[in-house]
């Protein structure tokens, strides 16, 4: 296969393909059938500046892609044309990988990211390493692994056939946001060091030892949050463990039948106590089938006894990253609506904000009852404000983006007011 060379196109090349996506704001594209600017997608990363500053979108065009990454650039973005079509396969073992490299783990995911490497978002994609299926060892093979911080998923499937599927380890300032995504894997298959926030995904697990796990034993501060998402797994699924020190709040979650009534605990064989004891908090957590005592809400006993309203990406991060503020436009629809899709108690004057796509040139903003959504203006700014609106009462809104010529719905959110 003759790979093309981004540093290689003619500027009648260039001339002819900017022109043919005249309307596609991602800077470097991959596809397979020879449409974009590269075929494979790690020639794209690596076309990037090693100084860049910017952030750069690579899009990548529907296929399945058997490639090993390796992000060593910041301010990166990798997004998929469509998140069920758009895949990036690969199986490696870690214990394989390990012995064959003297114990580095750099290159042991399918996608590495390097502990210099800040800003990257991977957004509308599937990444899975499939080495458990085709070789039958479900033992840790890591589908992300990375240092970093501020690392962004979106709308994404993360899948291991084996354990640690998603291993963020920054130990020291890790920074980490996930939303609307999918996880699944076998042991501790979303293991992050330092501060995580996810919201709105869901998790799949296939062992009898825990679904999640935390590192939060460097700074006493750091802490992983989950809210608005949902656990399965085989019958008998424990929720999570912890090695090292570890701070863990729930909010908003629903737990399947199928997990055990086992707390988050400490394995006996870890070499390690937790210095700052047990710190596992819940709210308005619920099991299908009924409730386990271990998980009633205690939030209150945190430090600082924060209220469920405070709990959110920017108090997860102690103040210093708002990743839902500074989001770039990466995906192809608009994303992230505020107030939530379904929020209660909203206030009768309203700002409405949401993140644009990556193409939009303007959206219309629609507003009203479920069955009459009325047309209200334009914004090409996310947001857009109400003022008296009626008290307890549900309202619907969307918004339509403007892509050149076309029109494009997006989906309808509803809030009720206080």
């Amino acid at each position: 296969m003759i790979i093309k060379s981004f540093l290689s196109f003619s500027l009648i090349s260039i001339f002819w393909y900017f022109c043919a996506e005249s309307r596609e704001r991602a800077e470097l594209v991959v596809a397979q059938d020879g449409s974009g600017m590269f075929y494979r997608i790690q020639d794209a990363i690596d076309a990037v500046p090693a100084n860049n500053r910017a952030n750069k979108i690579i899009l990548i065009r529907k296929g399945v892609y058997n490639e090993k990454l390796y992000i060593t650039k910041s301010f990166l973005t990798l997004v998929g044309e469509d998140r069920d079509s758009t895949e990036i396969v690969f199986p490696i073992l870690r214990k394989n990988w390990n012995k064959e490299h003297d114990g580095t783990d750099w290159g042991a995911a399918v996608v590495n990211i390097d502990s210099l490497a800040t800003d990257v978002i991977i957004a509308n994609l599937t990444i899975r390493n499939n080495y458990g299926s085709l070789y039958g060892d479900r033992d840790h093979q890591f589908t992300i692994r990375g240092g970093g911080t501020r690392v962004i998923i979106l709308c994404s499937n993360i899948i291991s056939d084996g354990g640690d599927a998603l291993s963020l380890w920054n130990k020291i300032d890790g920074m980490y946001y996930h939303a609307h995504c999918y996880f699944e894997g076998w042991v501790d298959y979303v293991c992050p060091r330092g501060w995580c926030y996810i919201t709105d995904c869901r998790f799949y697990g296939h062992n009898l030892s825990a679904s999640i796990w935390h590192d939060g034993s460097i700074n006493e501060k750091q802490k992983f949050v989950i809210r608005y998402s949902f656990f399965d797994g085989v019958k008998g699924f424990p929720l999570g463990r912890h090695h090292r020190d570890g701070q863990i709040f729930l909010l908003d979650c629903i737990f399947s039948r199928n997990m055990a009534d086992i707390p988050i605990y400490w394995p006996t064989n870890s070499p390690t106590t937790w210095k700052w004891g047990e710190r596992h908090y819940y709210y308005n957590c619920h099991r299908e089938g009924g409730d386990y005592e271990w998980f009633r809400d205690n939030i209150k006993s945190a430090e600082g006894a924060p209220s469920p309203s405070q709990i959110n990406a920017l108090w997860t991060f102690d103040g210093k990253w708002d990743p839902e503020e500074t989001m770039p436009s990466v995906l192809p629809f608009v994303f992230l609506p505020k107030p939530r899709d379904g929020e209660y108690n909203v206030k009768k004057t309203v700002q409405l904000k949401w993140i644009p796509s990556r193409n939009s040139e303007g959206e219309l903003v629609y507003f009203g009852s479920k069955d009459s959504l009325e047309f209200k203006g334009k914004s090409n700014k996310g947001l857009y404000e109400l003022k008296d609106l009626n008290s307890k009462t549900k309202y619907y809104w969307r918004i339509d983006e403007v892509v050149g010529k076309d029109t494009i719905n997006g989906p309808v959110w509803h809030f009720t007011t206080e």
